[in-house]
């Protein structure tokens, strides 16, 4: 068994289709299966069970899984030191960032950085924090731009952005020359929301119920421009950080604050616990920790 074929293992477990395994892999299917064939006779045991196009862990495939993960994190960080060695100024960090966090706030520290560091490849990938997260656990991606809170437990964190949400309405709205405006007074409203990928998702529910009502959702969306469209043309309310609110046209969107209570939006950049994390992966850790103080401090 070598590292190779643990990879394969993993990515059938995790995508449970050889199909599709064989496709994150840049290998052919029949040459995914063969090699799963082959190392299950080698181990004289069935890792997969196969009824028609489902694919299954047995109770020997979980078992493998279990530990290949753990070797090839292990594997991981061996190789990744070693390249640290000769490397620093080659190589790709792997970040994964909110859709409406990396148009508001990313391309600039990513320019200066590349200024900085021209031979250093950042691999960017956009979703919601709840996805995101799990991409750092299962490490393919070296940190990632989230909501707070996280489990501490798993990740290192350093906060970025502490901002809270306001309310956008359409300015014929009848709350929208109101100076503030509290949640419970929303009840009745039709809301455009974050997708269930976003963590805000599920805060501002937990938010609504907490006052007493549950919203009635007509649209999802993660993209911010896509929300404050929505509601421009008078298709419901939203929410969105203070940053955005502040590149919205008044003619067509108002803000609003928001209050009892009032919704954190506090952003962080976090990094798996108890892993190696290469030279260039912390320079950038450490560079967007600086860039983001000086930018507060600005602001202050």
């Amino acid at each position: 068994m070598d590292i190779r074929e643990l990879q394969y293992v993993m990515e059938l477990s995790r995508l449970r289709s050889f199909t599709k395994a064989a496709e994150a892999l840049h290998i052919t299917q029949p040459t995914l299966s063969k090699m799963i064939r082959n190392l299950e006779e080698e181990l004289g045991l069935v890792l997969f069970s196969r009824i028609g196009k489902k694919i299954e862990c047995t109770d020997a495939g979980r078992v493998v899984v279990a530990h290949a993960q753990t070797i090839l994190d292990s594997f991981q960080s061996l190789t990744r030191e070693l390249d640290d060695l000769t490397t620093f100024t080659k190589g790709t960090i792997r970040i994964g960032l909110p859709p409406m966090v990396g148009a508001s706030f990313f391309p600039t520290v990513m320019s200066q950085f590349r200024a900085k560091y021209p031979g250093l490849d950042i691999h960017m990938v956009e979703e919601g924090s709840k996805k995101l997260e799990a991409e750092i656990e299962s490490g393919r991606l070296d940190m990632a731009v989230v909501q707070m809170p996280v489990n501490d437990e798993l990740f290192d964190s350093h906060v970025l952005i502490k901002e809270n949400l306001r309310l956008i309405v359409h300015p014929t709205h009848p709350l929208a020359q109101r100076d503030a405006v509290t949640l419970a007074e929303l009840a009745d409203e039709s809301f455009v929301f974050f997708s269930k990928s976003f963590t805000l998702h599920d805060r501002i529910i937990e938010e609504c119920n907490r006052v007493g009502f549950t919203p009635h959702v007509l649209y999802e969306s993660s993209h911010w421009d896509f929300i404050q469209e929505m509601v421009a043309v008078n298709l419901g309310v939203a929410f969105l950080p203070e940053t955005i609110c502040r590149s919205l046209q008044p003619n067509r969107v108002q803000s609003v604050t928001l209050v009892k209570p009032a919704i954190p939006w506090h952003l962080a950049m976090i990094w798996r616990k108890n892993t190696y994390l290469s030279l260039a992966a912390r320079e950038w850790i450490r560079f967007t920790q600086s860039l983001f103080g000086e930018m507060e401090g600005r602001e202050q």
